[in-house]
């Protein structure tokens, strides 16, 4: 089994995306393409956006660190540290309201 530490790839993402000109950082720490079940580490810098997109499947974010919004039609859920966030299965986006990294794991449809 391997193991990854979600507190320490959260640091080094959480610097990365402070530094980036996108102002985030990513990378995946389970699943490949083709599987079905993927979760990956997002940091995004204080105001950055991960812009209107499609769920491709049932979706969660946990929040490891920061405070995000999720938005989508005309709704809005805020998440902090700790929160456990169901993506609708809708179009929607994510806004960092501070420094943020999530955890976000995704049953991709076949």
């Amino acid at each position: 089994m391997d193991t990854a530490s979600l507190t320490e790839l959260a640091q080094q993402h959480l610097e990365r995306a402070r530094s980036a000109s996108s102002g985030r950082s990513a990378q995946t720490v389970h699943g490949k393409q083709g599987d079905v079940l993927r979760q990956t580490v997002i940091a995004l810098a204080s105001g950055q956006l991960l812009r209107e997109h499609e769920n491709p499947g049932e979706a969660t974010v946990q929040v490891l660190t920061g405070r995000v919004r999720l938005g989508w039609a005309d709704s809005t859920l805020d998440g902090s540290d700790g929160d456990l966030v169901v993506v609708p299965d809708q179009r929607h986006w994510l806004e960092a309201l501070e420094d943020a990294v999530i955890l976000l794991t995704v049953a991709q449809r076949r």
